[in-house]
């Protein structure tokens, strides 16, 4: 099984390659290509909240949901991109409000 993968910018990856973790910085536009071709063999993926807003809703949903591998978004170091509301989602998906 491969290291873990981080898809996000240059500055957080420089970090993550320091704990052996395979890091990729993928084009904008190139985010869910890159998310395609990581969950094709790592074990654990994590995406910068900014590389996330970039990738089309339905495929992170896809991504995050599934069992293998483990999807999760990480907060930016540089960017202001919030990372996603997850209690107002459960409230929502349990029929806690609309």
């Amino acid at each position: 099984m491969s290291a873990p993968v981080y898809l996000g910018d240059e500055l957080a990856a420089a970090g993550f390659r320091l704990a052996g973790v395979e890091c990729s910085v993928p084009e904008r536009g190139r985010e869910a290509a890159a998310l395609a071709a990581a969950r094709e063999s790592a074990p654990l993926i994590l995406v910068s909240a900014a590389a996330a807003a970039r990738i089309p809703e339905a495929e992170m949903r896809n991504a995050t949901a599934a069992l293998f591998p483990l999807v999760l978004v990480v907060p930016d170091l540089v960017s202001t991109t919030p990372l996603p509301d997850l209690a107002a989602r459960l409230r929502r998906q349990l029929g806690l409000e609309s």
